[in-house]
């Protein structure tokens, strides 16, 4: 680490894996020009994730269910909720998913470029969450519209237009909850919406706020993740045919997933999760002070060159008990399950439907920029 630890660092307008690339060599944890301190490499981010005494995750002014919560409280919501994202529980949409998933790819058109984050990513995240959660079709086109507007507001900044777009958001989940509190449900026995708001934590119904939280956590996070997690996967198949080609081949299950991870740790788009300490500390040499607000870099974490060496070289047998795609500790991701499944679902339905898949050299892929990771646009021709 230098003598001088940056305190006004600003990613606006960046690359944040390669921004993060840069500092991380020099810096455990810089201060960006928002006041947060940011932890950069996979030590300290495990250390802090692990840490749930002294770095709380109720760092929001508003109501965020599970993610936002500590302790017990945090404990009785994901042990309710946790049981809609098991295997067992999601067994029975891997048909349904494969349906969507090989519709959408067989309408792609052939021999000319094609987005694989809006068209592919963008879609498939949308029909999919639909289909699980028995949410009408004629809400994709709304729902593919607020991703695109998410994003750009998210990017912009505009703490208004980040408002207005999440209470758009929430304004769409109460328009999905309104025939159900008048007894119809859509999905029948599997409809998995009406199920979550006959749900109890602690011997009590969720609450209409609590339902929308839960909802907004499992998809409008999940809707843009998800997208711009297929466009990191097909980027990197486009760019290393070989193994495009082994994956074509009946890889089992658990070793293409372990796969697909790694691709994720080099290059992953869930950048950063939010904590806030609860007193004094020091953190990778540096002293906070009690309420300041940290960001886990996950990003920058997964590329730290003293545990994986060379970064950009896949090696999931060795990486992946270190891989923090999904968090570490009691706030890992509920919804690795889904999400893991929903991915390999795709690009399985995606390879056995070409011959080949390649980036298009007439129009070069564009990296997201802060606050969002990844591919912005992913151009690629399939045969």
């Amino acid at each position: 680490m230098t003598d001088h630890m940056p305190d006004d660092l600003s990613a606006t307008g960046r690359d944040l894996r390669g921004y993060t690339d840069e500092l991380r060599p020099r810096h455990g944890v810089v201060r960006n020009v928002h006041g947060e301190w940011v932890l950069l490499r996979h030590e300290l981010v495990a250390q802090a994730a692990l840490d749930h005494d002294r770095f709380s995750s109720a760092v929001s002014s508003h109501l965020h269910i599970p993610n936002g919560l500590d302790s017990a409280e945090h404990a009785a919501y994901r042990q309710a909720l946790d049981r809609f994202l098991g295997a067992e529980a999601l067994a029975p949409f891997h048909d349904d998913f494969r349906r969507v998933a090989a519709d959408l790819v067989a309408s792609l058109p052939r021999g000319v470029d094609v987005d694989a984050v809006s068209a592919l990513g963008t879609r498939f995240a949308v029909r999919a969450q639909s289909t699980w959660l028995s949410w009408p079709a004629a809400l994709e086109e709304r729902l593919v519209a607020w991703v695109a507007e998410n994003h750009a507001a998210t990017r912009s900044g505009n703490k208004a237009w980040t408002k207005r777009v999440a209470e758009d958001f929430d304004a769409l989940i109460r328009s999905v909850l309104k025939p159900r509190r008048a007894g119809t449900s859509p999905g029948g026995a599997r409809d998995v919406t009406t199920e979550l708001m006959r749900t109890e934590v602690d011997g009590r119904r969720l609450s209409d706020a609590e339902i929308v939280s839960v909802l907004r956590n499992w998809t409008g996070g999940d809707l843009g993740s998800i997208a711009l997690c297929v466009g990191v996967l097909v980027y990197h198949l486009a760019a290393h045919p070989q193994l495009q080609e082994r994956l074509r081949t009946g890889v089992p299950d658990a070793e293409f997933d372990t796969i697909l991870d790694e691709i994720l740790r080099i290059d992953d788009p869930f950048v950063s999760n939010r904590r806030i300490t609860t007193c004094p500390l020091t953190i990778g040499g540096v002293a906070l002070p009690a309420a300041a607000r940290v960001k886990l870099n996950w990003t920058s974490a997964n590329r730290d060159e003293a545990v994986f060496g060379d970064p950009n070289a896949l090696d999931p047998r060795v990486n992946s008990e270190r891989n923090l795609v999904y968090g570490i500790g009691r706030h890992a991701c509920p919804g690795r399950l889904l999400a893991t499944l929903e991915m390999r679902i795709v690009v399985r339905e995606l390879l056995a439907a070409t011959s080949s898949i390649v980036l298009d050299p007439r129009r070069p892929a564009e990296r997201a920029v802060s606050p969002v990771g990844g591919w912005a646009k992913v151009p690629v021709v399939l045969t």
